[in-house]
């Protein structure tokens, strides 16, 4: 997963839940994108793994401001924050397990 500027903070009002104590996994999805099932399975078991993480899925459709302000373009889309809300970590596509749980590592670093 690429570094992303860091300087963007996301947390409870765009995120709509408190962020993680220490990360948080955030998957911007839409509803016909078949990929996004298996990442949500993905981001959900890892984020059950580590203490203080939580996952968030977000309607891409649904929140078209959040969307344009991140330059989202494609679902599913994956940000890693850290407990500050900041994005370390931006990934397209399906992510593997192994890249997730590295950058989560980047992230509770």
């Amino acid at each position: 997963m690429p570094e992303h500027d860091a300087t963007t903070r996301l947390g409870a009002g765009e995120l709509g839940v408190a962020p993680g104590e220490r990360a948080t996994l955030v998957q911007f999805s839409s509803a016909f994108c078949q990929p996004c099932r298996a990442t949500r399975r993905t981001l959900s078991e890892v984020a059950a793994m580590v203490e203080g993480v939580t996952y968030v899925e977000i309607d891409a459709e649904g929140r078209l401001e959040l969307v344009r302000r991140l330059d989202v373009r494609q679902t599913p889309t994956v940000l890693v924050l850290d407990g500050a809300g900041r994005i370390v970590r931006r990934a397209t596509g399906q992510p593997r397990r192994v890249d997730v749980i590295a950058a989560l590592g980047h992230a509770v670093g």
